[in-house]
């Protein structure tokens, strides 16, 4: 805990110090606008963008990860609220912590029992398609605020002024000063209502916020956590996910290592400390985080810094924020969630493979149809059944003895010299029930009439099921009735211990070679074919 502190060194701090301060300016509009995406009061994104920060700090591995609400975490909120609250007499700040809690567990729960490694079920297509619909939903829900409800010209216009200025601002300013912006035009924005009495002529303000810092305490509610699960368990995957990818891309700009088991634990401790504090679900975010970055921070006490910059704005007269007009607030959100829509991603997907551009479109389209949750899990079985039938069909190569005599390549690929009697086959693929029996089929029909040896190079092969291995049986059984003999050649170690103990060779009847290269010296000395030198 409190690793950074060891080696922190005093001309680190001012980099903090002003990453802490540009940050807060930040996060002071976005944490009230993605508590509304929410459907939850605004002042519990601030809530939950002070204690989560200080709890992330003392466990977690990056040096510039910023915790609090997001676009995507806010929107699973939204999506399990709405569902509960047609049954529940709660009120959706009560619903919101008790979900807080349960993935703030899962994830400090993962931790504990190392497995992290689940999460690499949400693939890239799947994750994109899903922040891609996930963005469409935000933006959609903004749009009548944006224009103001009923549409009206001076909310419409105060709403599309912002989001134009915020694109102008992307373009022509520098980094920090572009992702300061929202913050800069929100309080443009609130000069404007309050100089013009705009609120007088119907633009939607934000209202009073409550001053002081919450109370810690949260009301269990277990019966409600059967329910919550799926949601909470889509949320534990959302927020390591997102938080992960954001603090590994970032630590590899400066060369530093992200430890995955403390990230797991400190986005988990983040979440319990937003339930205890009135707050909604959190999560790391890359906007945020990247500003942190470019500000200059140096270590997590830029995030403490942060937070302790928000808790002083609680403290002291809230009543200014209260003429912070909904419609500029609305465009902050827009702005936030339609730059979210990775288009490049997709067309890069197309281009490697369309099936995995598919799987992103499905998901998009599934979070779009279905909701949330649904249309994650029909991502998650379009992307594993497609890796099932990559891998049920795997690549089957004919090789040949290069001019060097000891590499081996495809023969539709190279010039390579290949003998008669001798087959040389390599399979790109580990070996399981889903392909074993598929595997056996096509090496039969490569056998020729003149084949007397047939060598599998098991070079690309890292693991085998005990399916696999009573094909293997099948097929040197099937090969010797044609007076072919099976042999293997390059066998990985940890797949050569499994079939040592299993006693393959004796089974097959053929020999296992340490290399390809031995196998074919010494099955065409056996055959007294002369080698080329």
């Amino acid at each position: 805990m409190l690793d950074w502190l060891k080696g922190y060194r005093r001309e680190m701090l001012g980099g903090d110090l002003g990453a802490g301060l540009v940050v807060a300016l930040m996060l002071l509009p976005q944490g009230m606008a993605y508590a509304m995406v929410a459907g939850l009061p605004p002042v519990l994104g601030l809530y939950a963008s002070i204690v989560p920060a200080l709890a992330y700090a003392l466990v977690g591995s990056s040096t510039t990860l910023s915790v609090g609400p997001m676009a995507l975490t806010s929107l699973v909120t939204a999506t399990a609220l709405a569902e509960l609250q047609t049954t529940s007499t709660l009120g959706a700040p009560v619903l919101a912590a008790q979900l807080a809690l349960l993935s703030g567990a899962v994830l400090v729960l993962c931790a504990l029992l190392r497995l992290g490694f689940l999460c690499s079920l949400l693939s890239a297509p799947v994750l994109g398609g899903f922040t891609a619909g996930a963005a469409l939903l935000v933006a959609a829900g903004q749009v009548e605020t944006l224009l103001g409800a009923p549409a009206a010209w001076p909310s419409a216009a105060l709403g599309l002024g912002t989001l134009l200025a915020l694109y102008a601002a992307r373009r022509c300013l520098p980094v920090v000063l572009a992702r300061l912006a929202p913050a800069l035009l929100l309080a443009l924005a609130t000069l404007l209502v309050a100089l013009g009495e705009l609120d007088q002529a119907g633009v939607p303000v934000l209202g009073g916020l409550p001053e002081g810092l919450p109370s810690l305490g949260i009301s269990l509610q277990p019966g409600l956590w059967s329910e919550l699960l799926p949601s909470a368990l889509l949320l534990a995957f959302v927020v390591f996910v997102s938080g992960h990818s954001s603090a590994r891309m970032l630590a590899q700009r400066r060369g530093e290592r992200i430890d995955d088991g403390r990230e797991l634990l400190g986005q988990g401790l983040a979440n319990l400390a937003s339930a205890l504090t009135a707050g909604l679900p959190v999560s790391g975010g890359l906007s945020r985080s990247a500003l942190n970055h470019a500000a200059g921070a140096r270590s997590q006490l830029a995030g403490v810094v942060t937070a302790l910059l928000l808790a002083l704005a609680l403290l002291l007269p809230t009543g200014w924020l209260s003429l912070l007009p909904l419609p500029a607030l609305a465009a902050t959100i827009l702005y936030a969630v339609l730059g979210m829509l990775d288009l490049d991603g997709l067309r890069r997907a197309w281009c490697f493979d369309r099936g995995e551009a598919g799987v992103w479109l499905a998901t998009a389209a599934s979070v779009l149809w279905l909701g949330v949750e649904q249309g994650v899990l029909v991502g998650v079985l379009l992307s594993l059944g497609g890796h099932l039938a990559r891998n049920a069909r795997p690549h089957i190569a004919v090789l040949g003895r290069m001019a060097d005599g000891e590499t081996f390549r495809n023969v539709r690929r190279h010039a390579v010299e290949t003998r008669p009697h001798l087959l040389l086959l390599r399979v790109d693929s580990s070996l399981f029930f889903g392909n074993a029996a598929a595997v056996g089929a096509r090496i039969e029909d490569l056998v020729r009439a003149e084949t007397r040896e047939l060598v599998l190079d098991m070079s690309a092969v890292n693991s085998m099921d005990f399916s696999a291995l009573a094909a293997l049986g099948e097929l040197s059984r099937s090969l010797a009735a044609r007076g072919v003999r099976l042999h293997l050649s390059a066998i990985k170690g940890p797949v050569m211990d499994r079939l040592r103990r299993a006693s393959l060779e004796r089974e097959i009847g053929g020999q296992l070679f340490e290399t390809t290269g031995q196998a074919y010296r010494r099955l065409c000395e056996a055959e007294r074919e002369p080698l080329a030198v």
